[in-house]
């Protein structure tokens, strides 16, 4: 039988250390619940249990945040374009921050200024905004980069009457904002930008949260710097195949424009041919009446001819962008006189009659040769495609804001289905001239061009059977 004898106070000491041990030894395998004795008063060695003890539960904290702040991380990071990454910030940086307001701005020009480039709240106001910008030299933000520290302001209305020039700061507090934490982003050694996080409560914002951010800091300015660089690729992107796609729309233009002058110039120009031979090798045969005939209709397919190549030309020079507009005062009642009467003598043939009803005293700015290619080519559509013995009727009124003139016919009408053609290049419809007259199908694209590059538009309402009535409004 052993007998047991009591243990000194030395074998005591022994067992508590090797608990003690034990501990360290878990906290450095990651293991953060430990139990150990209850220390008695002035036990200096059951004090050092305590302040392992504390330890253990100091390190699964800071565990737990570096957890967080990795999970966050990786939720930011999974956006790819800046904005989604900034709006990925905004919704899960408050597990590190709080804030109602974050806003974001990039450095440019050489670091030289910097412009807000995204801002987001939960209140109803912003008044500062994408676009705006600041130079950076003597100001406060450059001495926030220089050091590389975030700065709090607890008392952004204090912060104004101290400094009253700051318009930053003034657009912010209208928006309700009290405090604010303005944080340098700085991605590989070199600055990007600042993130503003702000609150609506004044003294929102301690070291903690500092250090908070500090510990992400640096990991947020990589994955912003990212999104940055992966949306102006995507932007560089956007405008290459922009430019891709006006580039095959210019080839299309193109291929019409052969293809336009191909077929509606073969006929008069073998027509010409045909005449020219005819004339040279009949002589002095050909009666005096058929000699004119011909002559007349080689003018009329000349004419033809040039004025195809005319409306061509203005396409291609219009969608270049090389349309110069040359704006004066035009007397409104004149001008449009003046149109009647140039119209109506071309469709006296016809027997059609061009009536312009009142118009108002007034004048208009506007580019007179372009404003009277509009007005032409609507008063002859109107004859072309109207019944002999019909009646073009051309009325004008205006607001205070926009002149508006009209060109009603007694034609056939526009079908529902081919009215959205009516103003793009080379339109056919399946209405014809009733004249035989013929038609490019450019003259609504050409006037649809000149009135919006006057700021004005222009549209057409009809009904199939009862006419149509083109119209155009600009700026009074």
């Amino acid at each position: 039988m052993r007998t047991h004898y009591p243990m000194s106070e030395d074998q005591k000491y022994d067992h508590r250390i090797s608990l003690y041990i034990e501990a360290a030894e878990r906290l450095r395998q990651g293991e953060y619940d430990v139990h150990l004795p209850e220390a008695a008063p002035g036990d200096d060695l059951g004090r050092l249990g305590l302040a392992l003890k504390d330890l253990a539960h100091t390190l699964e904290r800071r565990y737990q945040e570096i957890q967080k702040l990795d999970q966050i991380t990786r939720r930011i990071n999974a956006g790819l374009l800046l904005d989604e990454i900034l709006e990925n910030v905004y919704q899960d940086f408050r597990e590190i921050i709080p804030y109602n307001r974050i806003g974001f701005s990039l450095l440019e020009d050489n670091n030289r200024v910097v412009r807000a480039r995204w801002a987001k709240t939960d209140q109803p106001l912003i008044r500062l905004g994408g676009g705006y910008e600041a130079v950076m030299a003597g100001s406060s933000l450059q001495k926030i980069m220089d050091t590389g520290r975030p700065r709090i302001i607890n008392d952004l209305d204090d912060y104004l009457r101290r400094k009253p020039s700051s318009e930053s700061t003034r657009l912010i507090v209208e928006e309700g904002i009290r405090s604010s934490l303005t944080c340098p982003l700085i991605a590989n050694g070199v600055p990007v930008g600042f993130m503003f996080f702000s609150s609506i409560h004044p003294n929102t914002y301690t070291l903690t949260h500092i250090q908070s951010f500090m510990r992400i800091a640096g990991q947020l300015s990589v994955i912003v710097e990212k999104g940055r660089l992966v949306s102006e690729l995507a932007q560089q992107k956007s405008d290459i195949e922009d430019k891709n796609a006006e580039l095959i729309h210019l080839n299309e233009l193109k291929n019409r424009f052969l293809g336009i002058a191909a077929h509606d110039l073969r006929n008069p120009i073998a027509y010409i041919q045909m005449s020219s031979e005819f004339l040279t090798s009949a002589g002095d045969t050909i009666e005096e009446p058929v000699r004119e005939q011909i002559l007349t209709d080689i003018k009329t397919q000349s004419q033809h001819m040039l004025d195809l190549l005319n409306e061509l030309l203005d396409v291609t020079k219009i969608e270049s962008g090389r349309l110069d507009l040359q704006p004066g005062e035009i007397i409104v009642s004149a001008f449009l006189d003046g149109a009647v009467y140039r119209q109506s003598q071309l469709a006296s043939p016809k027997g059609t009659r061009i009536l312009l009803g009142t118009v108002p005293p007034g004048v208009l700015i506007a580019d007179e040769g372009r404003l009277r290619q509009v007005i032409d080519n609507l008063l002859s559509n109107a004859v072309k495609y109207s019944p002999a013995g019909s009646t073009v009727y051309v009325s004008a009124d205006h607001t205070a804001s926009e002149w508006r003139i009209a060109v009603r016919d007694e034609g056939p009408g526009i079908k529902p289905g081919e009215r959205d053609l009516l103003f793009q290049d080379f339109a056919r419809l399946s209405n014809r001239p009733t004249g035989g007259e013929s038609s490019t199908g450019l003259g609504l694209a050409i006037s649809r061009r000149i009135v919006e590059a006057h700021g004005g538009q222009i549209g057409v309402d009809s009904e199939p059977g009862h006419g149509a009535t083109f119209w155009f409004t600009l700026p009074a």
